[in-house]
């Protein structure tokens, strides 16, 4: 089948059970292939697990809405956050978000491994905590990733840009200057390419007491040239105002080599602090995307659980399906779906019609079905 009709979205259901479980899977599939493959479906297991009063199941139903949110927004967080470490090579994320090892899609087909326990809450609990701490680590290592690579950028973009505001740290050197004079001192200055002939013509005579011949070009950039110029340094205030009208820049700046040298290291140390951070923070994010992405399959297991059990009573009776629609034929599905489990709800029009809270009924979120239904969203790589 051709990638493009495929959806990244999925749709769990679930029935109850006829005769058997199998039946129920074994009609659903045979109604769904007869229309030329409305879906690609899979049995969606769900261990069994302790059922409750109604109370707790009704108390559950709500919080578990709750933390599927959560988890939800977890995996876009960290998905969305391993586009922004992978920077130039985004193409590479998909390759480096997987559950288990394995692509998301086949991630759903797999049986939840559950922690089994005397009480409905400590599964909740327990993926709480883990989905939590996730999110908790998440936040402080991208601050402190985010740090490092601003302050990166900031000393690059010192680097970078006209000769009017650049850092000049990287191109001039030792020998560009008189030092240590008592009464000479040599300026930078800026002259657009426009200006050069000027510039030659005229730097010796802008003041009084300017060295004959110590201007030469240091460097150039597009526009202009940065040339250094010798003279006795009670003319410079009147060399500089002179400058100006020739439209002759000249820059403020002291030779200092241990401030530049300073600078320097403080790049190379932040460029290889960033490089060795980049490994075990992309590592992690591969660990930690499989890790919650596993729980939101958890919750949505626990969900299709509850759910079920409050809508099709005791005992336990139901049968969790997945299905991967095709794009072009979702609505021909829904309609499928329809006539195949409309009898399970004689009074869907007077549920739709009441204003009473239905348990586990939550209207204003969620679309309702006569089955048990929800939409899995793995459209998590839609990056801007």
């Amino acid at each position: 089948q051709d990638k493009g009709t495929k959806m990244t979205e999925f749709w769990l259901i679930s029935a109850p059970g006829e005769k058997t479980c199998q039946q129920t899977w074994e009609k659903l599939h045979a109604a769904t292939t007869k229309h030329n493959n409305l879906s690609t479906n899979s049995k969606f297991n769900i261990p069994d697990l302790k059922v409750g009063t109604l109370d707790v199941l009704v108390g559950l139903s709500d919080e578990l809405a709750k933390l599927d949110a959560f988890v939800e927004s977890v995996v876009k967080k960290v998905a969305q956050y391993m586009a922004d470490v992978l920077e130039d090579s985004k193409d590479k994320v998909q390759e480096n978000l997987l559950a288990n090892g394995g692509l998301l899609e086949q991630q759903w087909q797999a049986e939840p491994k559950f922690y089994s326990s005397s009480s409905d809450r400590i599964p909740f609990l327990f993926i709480f905590k883990g989905v939590n701490q996730i999110d908790n680590d998440l936040k402080a290592r991208a601050s402190a990733y985010n740090n490092l690579k601003g302050n990166l950028q900031n000393l690059e973009r010192k680097n970078a840009g006209s000769l009017l505001t650049r850092s000049l740290a990287d191109i001039v050197k030792k020998e560009d200057f008189v030092l240590d004079s008592e009464y000479l001192v040599t300026l930078l200055v800026i002259v657009p390419k426009l200006n050069y002939n000027d510039w030659v013509k005229q730097y010796e005579t802008l003041a009084e007491m300017v060295v004959p011949r110590s201007s030469n070009v240091l460097f150039e950039d597009q526009d202009s040239y940065l040339c250094n110029v010798t003279l006795f340094r009670k003319a410079v205030d009147d060399f500089k105002h002179k400058a100006r009208e020739y439209k002759f820049m000249v820059r403020d700046f002291q030779y200092n080599e241990e401030e530049m040298k300073a600078d320097k290291e403080e790049m190379n140390r932040l460029s290889t602090d960033k490089k060795k951070q980049f490994g075990p923070l992309v590592r992690w994010l591969k660990v930690n995307f499989s890790e919650a992405f596993i729980a939101w399959i958890h919750v949505k297991a626990l969900r299709v659980f509850v759910e079920s059990v409050l809508r099709y009573g005791l005992p336990v009776n139901f049968q969790a399906m997945l299905l991967q629609p095709n794009k072009k034929t979702m609505k021909k599905l829904r309609e499928v779906l329809y006539d195949l489990y409309k009898h399970l709800d004689s009074s869907a029009a007077a549920i739709i019609d009441a204003t009473m809270d239905i348990p586990g009924l939550n209207l204003s979120q969620q679309e309702y079905y006569p089955y048990v239904y929800y939409k899995i969203d793995c459209n998590l790589l839609e990056f801007k």
